[in-house]
């Protein structure tokens, strides 16, 4: 009999396996949403300066938090998410891959990393886009790892709650859109416990301030961009290995109720 694979031979034939798919159009539609937030912007500044109009330099900033950080960031996880290890799930070919004599805890990362190279690519491509509208060169680097480490750790959340939760996308959505926004009225504690507070503890700006009339505002929380990048990394180390986890436990010959949302 031939010994099972090792893990790090099972990470690395899963993800080699899977990568063409990502240029199907799942991973089209993922390019797009990374893209076109740029692609807008330099068109409407392209035009503005033609007229011979002024361009607000903080407006690449608003393009970088509001836009991509808070809209395309995760409707992106959202878009890549299900077509992981959730999409065996739902089309019952999850138990062909449970029974192979091999490191099922490396399944879900496997899976995930060719989304998470395409979609970290398309990202920094995003962000260097904004250079041309004249984005702040001191904090490229800044912006360029923010938006890789909140990708990766965006998709890892989004894969372990797929896993957990039979209507995983509709919960991930409810964390991104419900929770995320109210991060500036939330105690210090709570304000570390969202993506929002790290990235742009890691960018060095925000895109708006907390206003007057915010009643239950709290004071911002400052945590160190060393520590916000450990942080974004190491949540999505640990949603991986937690998906890992989750898949090892689940039973061989899922049926019905299990693949269901």
């Amino acid at each position: 009999m031939n010994a099972a694979p090792s893990p790090l031979a099972t990470l690395r034939a899963m993800a080699l396996g899977y990568a063409p798919r990502i240029l199907q159009g799942r991973g089209w539609v993922l390019a797009a949403l990374a893209i076109a937030p740029v692609g807008i912007t330099l068109l409407v500044f392209t035009i503005m300066r033609l007229k011979g109009m002024e361009v607000d330099p903080s407006e690449p900033i608003k393009v970088f938090h509001e836009v991509i950080v808070k809209m395309m960031l995760p409707i992106m996880a959202l878009v890549a998410a299900p077509a992981g290890i959730r999409e065996d799930l739902e089309q019952r070919t999850l138990p062909l891959l449970l029974v192979r004599p091999a490191a099922v805890w490396a399944y879900p990362l496997g899976k995930g990393l060719p989304w998470v190279l395409w979609g970290a690519a398309w990202l920094l491509l995003s962000v260097l886009g904004l250079q041309l509208v004249g984005g702040d060169p001191s904090m490229l680097w800044d912006r360029l790892l923010a938006v890789v480490g909140a990708w990766w750790g965006e998709l890892a959340l989004l894969t372990l709650v797929g896993l957990v939760f039979k209507r995983g996308t509709l919960w991930g959505a409810l964390y991104f859109f419900v929770w995320e926004p109210f991060v500036r009225i939330f105690p210090p504690f709570l304000q570390r416990l969202t993506f929002t507070h790290h990235i742009e503890s890691l960018a060095g700006s925000r895109a708006a301030q907390v206003q007057a009339n915010q009643l239950l505002a709290q004071e911002q929380a400052i945590t160190h961009p060393a520590l916000a990048l450990l942080a974004l990394f190491a949540f999505g180390a640990l949603c991986w290995a937690l998906a890992g986890w989750k898949l090892q436990r689940t039973p061989v010959g899922l049926a019905g109720s299990e693949a269901e949302g």
